[in-house]
């Protein structure tokens, strides 16, 4: 599996494409995305690590960065974005590649990907 991460809208859909070799609407069958929401629904960390398995299970996983730091003022808020950070790590160690696009460009932080 590869983890691609990065901001909103920096090309992450289109690098997978790229990497994947298929179109966006094949896309759907081979990869996830979003998964940063799936995360908020998980209470304890066990529920974590079964997505996580899950997850892992997809060609590449595509996970959204958020906040930019920025510590949000609602505690749910807060508890989302610590799940999301938690799946990214636990993501990050199941991947045989994790990559950050930003601005469309891809830099591999783990592993060997063809870029």
């Amino acid at each position: 599996m590869t983890l691609i991460t990065g901001p909103l809208w920096s090309g992450k859909r289109d690098f997978a494409c790229r990497l994947l070799g298929c179109t966006r609407a094949e896309l759907a069958g081979r990869a996830v995305w979003d998964v940063q929401e799936l995360a908020a629904a998980c209470a304890t960390q066990a529920q974590l690590e079964a997505l996580a398995g899950s997850l892992a299970a997809y060609e590449a996983v595509i996970l959204t960065e958020e906040g930019g730091g920025v510590v949000p003022a609602d505690p749910a808020e807060r508890a989302a974005r610590e799940a999301a950070g938690r799946l990214a790590c636990l993501l990050a160690a199941r991947a045989g590649c994790v990559v950050r696009v930003f601005c469309g460009l891809p830099l591999v932080l783990k592993g060997e990907c063809d870029l």
